[in-house]
């Protein structure tokens, strides 16, 4: 694995690249990207593509691509120039890329902006909470993180991120008539420990989960995209933006194994199935639905 830092206007993007560029095996090299995990987060899945040249990187702000535009927030705009300004460094033509989470709606960004940059796109549980039906209760949902955050660091937003991520179905009024979640319960820490600047706690990856897709845009690339789904986050939140997203580009969601991190080994706690997630990615990379 050889390590590049980038030096853009607004920020130095560390990116990793494992195999030879041009690949070896003349297909695109495979980029991975997440949001707000960094590239440690993609080591399992990496490791399962020895044959593939695997680029992963860390978005500006987070790991180790540190920021110069005096900024906080994390917008998809933003993040889609920086990963086409990491693929034209590449100097390898346009990439295939899995994405997940937040990164996934970045990739969604790259395709409307840089249509030549991706061939085939597998967009894993993109958080769109303003495309669910109940698209103005997730965004309540999504404010009483914010809000427990704030009033009580780390341990009491997580525990209100668990809470919320976990949630089958719509938020109704029985969801918000609920009391706060006791961090103990989920193993996490109470006591205050003083920060308040956690880009999935607080608000300053809001523009990422209220992100609207160009869907016009994206019909109009050449880029075969796939929104994926796993199998465990059918009725949960993540799930259910999955769902939405694909309706708004008009596409059949794809089922892949495990849950929102199914991709992960145990280093990050609760894992997923590294080795099947692995292989239904090589399939649908290949051509499968």
């Amino acid at each position: 694995m050889e390590t590049h830092t980038l030096e853009t206007v607004g920020a130095d993007l560390v990116h990793d690249v494992r195999g030879p560029l041009p690949s070896s095996d003349g297909r695109p090299p495979l980029f991975m990207i997440g949001q707000p995990m960094d590239a440690t987060g993609f080591r399992a899945l990496a490791a399962r593509f020895p044959e593939r040249t695997v680029v992963t990187y860390d978005p500006r702000g987070l790991g180790r691509s540190t920021r110069k535009d005096g900024r906080v927030d994390h917008t998809p705009q933003t993040q889609a120039d920086d990963v086409h300004a990491v693929i034209e460094a590449l100097g390898a033509g346009p990439v295939e890329m899995f994405a997940s989470s937040g990164g996934a709606v970045t990739a969604l960004a790259v395709v409307a902006r840089y249509p030549a940059d991706v061939t085939t796109l597998v967009a894993h549980e993109p958080p769109l909470l303003t495309l669910t039906p109940d698209g103005p209760a997730a965004v309540r949902a999504r404010a009483g993180v914010r809000d427990a955050y704030e009033k009580r660091g780390w341990g009491a937003g997580m525990a209100a991120f668990v809470a919320m991520t976990s949630w089958e179905g719509e938020f109704t009024d029985a969801y918000f008539a609920q009391p706060e979640p006791d961090p103990a319960t989920f193993g996490m820490p109470a006591e205050d420990d003083g920060s308040r600047d956690d880009p999935l706690l607080s608000d300053r990856s809001w523009a990422v989960s209220g992100y609207r897709p160009d869907a016009d845009a994206i019909a109009a690339a050449p880029t075969r995209v796939v929104i994926a789904v796993g199998e465990e986050s059918e009725n949960v939140l993540t799930g259910r933006t999955s769902l939405a997203a694909a309706e708004l580009l008009g596409l059949r969601v794809t089922v892949f194994p495990s849950h929102h991190g199914g991709f992960l080994d145990g280093e990050f706690g609760y894992p997923g199935k590294p080795d099947e997630f692995a292989l239904r990615l090589r399939q649908v990379l290949d051509g499968a639905s």
